[in-house]
């Protein structure tokens, strides 16, 4: 099916789902990212989506058998283009965005996960930035992205060497932010699920849209959050637990 949806209570989990090519984005998963992202974008109740792979892939990167018959600039152009575009409309959404990494990342893998707002992996997660051995550089927005999260230095090195790298070095560079054991990762990933849609909408997109900047900013959204009716529940229940 190239791409299977998962619907729950403030969460949409996308599962790009060709084990047999290792998960690899062809045009089919365009389409289905596209038709999926139409619906995200109008869900005013989401809070957060989750991109993942099926089997034991993440995502390995364009379909070279597939993307091979584009022969010239243009094409290639048309293709790359058509990806950008989606991937920053993952970044634009107003909630919460995570690449839950289940597998090995290679290539475009890795590019894609970038434009989500958090990364984690699986302890066996591999991170491969191999584009270089097809004579090629990243086309989907990965140079920028990479450059901006682990410093250019590094990720053109990471480029100019084809370095895989495993997921200790992923987290310890900052190209994920949490790494779960093999055997805990479905359990942790559930967890960090309830803890990322506690909050609604509103106090998503705040963090979110923040920018950092005059630390005297933060005073006035600070404060309206603080007179809220969910601030003044939470409180009073943790208040009573307390006491009990």
């Amino acid at each position: 099916m190239a791409v299977t949806v998962e619907f729950e209570k403030y969460t949409v989990t996308a599962h790009i789902d060709r084990p047999g090519a290792m998960n690899a984005i062809n045009f089919e998963v365009m389409d289905k990212l596209e038709a999926l992202l139409d619906k995200l974008e109008s869900n005013t109740e989401l809070r957060l989506f989750i991109l993942t792979g099926s089997g034991k892939s993440f995502i390995s990167g364009g379909d070279l058998k597939e993307f091979h018959q584009i022969k010239d600039a243009e094409g290639a152009r048309v293709m790359s283009n058509r990806m950008l575009t989606i991937l920053q409309r993952i970044e634009k959404l107003p909630c919460w965005t995570l690449a839950a990494v289940n597998g090995h990342a290679y290539g475009g893998g890795w590019e894609i996960m970038l434009s989500l707002d958090f990364r984690v992996a699986t302890s066996s997660a591999k991170f491969g930035f191999t584009q270089g051995k097809f004579y090629l550089p990243p086309g989907w927005g990965g140079l920028t992205r990479l450059s901006q999260t682990v410093g250019k230095e590094l990720a053109n090195y990471w480029l100019a060497s084809q370095t895989v790298i495993d997921s200790d070095k992923a987290l310890q560079s900052g190209l994920i932010q949490d790494r779960f054991d093999d055997d805990e990762y479905g359990a942790q990933l559930s967890l960090l699920k309830k803890k990322l849609i506690l909050n609604d909408r509103h106090f998503i997109e705040h963090l979110k849209r923040a920018a950092p900047g005059n630390i005297m900013d933060e005073l006035e959204p600070f404060s309206r959050f603080w007179e809220s009716e969910e601030h003044l529940k939470r409180v009073n229940k943790f208040l009573n637990r307390k006491s009990e």
